[in-house]
């Protein structure tokens, strides 16, 4: 057994300790062979390899900044030339990596490698087109403060890398491929992406799953992101834990062999989607708003334990929220909220009723330990009523800096740490 799944199995069969191991999700750049024609490259997005007699099939290409690097790993395992590259979905640490497949070709005089996805991608890639300066603002947000430890993505002038390119070969629902004898039946179904794909590659009783797991809660929720589709994505769980599958091949985290783990793993995840989803909607149909529901709906903490379920990417108050941006639009049911005052006018108001932004902001101060919530509150509203306030940005950095600490999700902790690097910068520029 590789040294993947060894690990795995051990984390999975309870002899062994994640918090004791080490991260699953690994950017090593490191090529580990899982069986003679099957290898894994670990990276931000994990590059997987199936040898076939007619070339090299992969699933993935992961970062434009990581590319170069999963190309040379896998030229030291194979010199074979890439027939398929197939992208589980479009987001740029899985498609990103393109243009050094493309270029290795080109270095060994191959043929280019034959791109497939599913029909939706296309659309996507318009969509970053559009959005560019936003989605760099974001990711920057979202992993900027984690980039030392290999979570860059985006190219260098423009989100999506100019490198990058639409698949060859796309389709709608489902799709069998023969490469080089190996079958390799594709799937789509809505998960964290409108445009995903898994895998079912028979012969090796496989599934390369994309982010379908990756070893953390799902990615649901993600409150910088277009929509999730959590009740699709318990449905994707479910159909993969019906096939006969003895290795499960994630694009994030370590491969999982054996099919009682896989299919424990698999029906947890699905378990835990849908209990929100059924939790969400029924509150929703109650007439509930959505503060309610945020404050109500809570996941079994020992579920939470689970070294795939744990909130350390996204977490199961920001699935709730996507639930109900689905299924019930933006407006979260207060009706202050429908057309509300200009932040900053709130923010001069309460201010002057506390006597002073700085009343505001010690407030916070002193909240943040027993209540970082409220806290957070108070020291935005300072800020916004004193917006040079030189101590009340100090205060706001603390507080900031404080929430992040105690946050699990590498989603709040990356939006907590910018905020609070943003007013470490006004204070900065204040006091030159």
């Amino acid at each position: 057994m590789s040294e993947l799944l060894e690990l795995s199995t051990g984390i999975l069969d309870g002899r062994l300790s994640p918090d004791e191991t080490g991260p699953v999700n690994r950017i090593n750049f490191q090529l580990s062979s899982i069986s003679e024609r099957i290898a894994v490259v670990e990276a931000f997005s994990h590059c997987i390899v199936f040898e076939t007699d007619d070339g090299l099939l992969g699933f993935d290409t992961s970062s434009v900044q990581g590319g170069d690097r999963v190309v040379s790993a896998i030229r030291k395992w194979r010199e074979t030339p890439f027939h398929t590259l197939i992208y589980t979905h479009g987001h740029i640490d899985h498609v990103g990596g393109c243009g050094a497949f493309m270029a290795s070709a080109e270095a060994h005089g191959h043929q280019h490698p034959r791109l497939v996805g599913h029909e939706n991608i296309k659309a996507r890639f318009d969509r970053y087109q559009s959005t560019d300066g936003y989605n760099a603002v974001i990711n920057r947000r979202q992993f900027g403060q984690f980039s030392r430890r290999g979570y860059e993505v985006g190219g260098d002038n423009q989100f999506l890398p100019s490198t990058t390119q639409a698949p060859d070969l796309t389709y709608s629902s489902q799709m069998t491929l023969d490469i080089g004898g190996l079958s390799v039946e594709l799937n789509h179904a809505k998960g964290e992406t409108d445009d995903h794909t898994w895998g079912w590659i028979p012969a090796h009783r496989a599934i390369c799953a994309g982010d379908f797991f990756i070893w953390c809660f799902p990615n649901a929720g993600n409150p910088q992101k277009v929509q999730r589709y959590p009740a699709e994505w318990a449905r994707a769980m479910r159909a993969m834990a019906k096939k006969d599958v003895e290795l499960l091949l994630p694009a994030h985290g370590l491969p999982i062999v054996g099919e009682k783990r896989i299919k424990t793993a698999l029906t947890d995840v699905a378990d835990a989607l849908e209990y929100l989803v059924s939790e969400t909607l029924t509150r929703m149909n109650e007439g509930a708003k959505l503060d309610e529901i945020v404050q109500e709906v809570r996941i079994d903490p020992a579920e939470l334990e689970k070294p795939y379920l744990r909130p350390t990417y996204d977490e199961p108050e920001f699935v709730i929220r996507n639930i109900w941006r689905m299924y019930g639009g933006w407006y979260d049911g207060n009706p202050a909220h429908l057309k509300p005052a200009p932040e900053k006018t709130l923010a001069l108001e309460l201010a002057q009723l506390a006597g002073g932004a700085r009343n505001l902001a010690d407030r916070a101060l002193a909240l943040s330990s027993e209540d970082p919530r409220l806290a957070c509150h108070l020291a935005e509203l300072a800020v916004q009523a004193a917006p040079t306030d030189v101590t009340a940005h100090e205060i706001r950095a603390a507080v900031y800096q404080g929430r992040r600490a105690i946050e699990t999700s590498l989603m709040a902790k990356g939006i907590y740490g910018a905020a609070a690097n943003e007013s470490l910068a006004i204070i900065d520029n204040n006091t030159d």
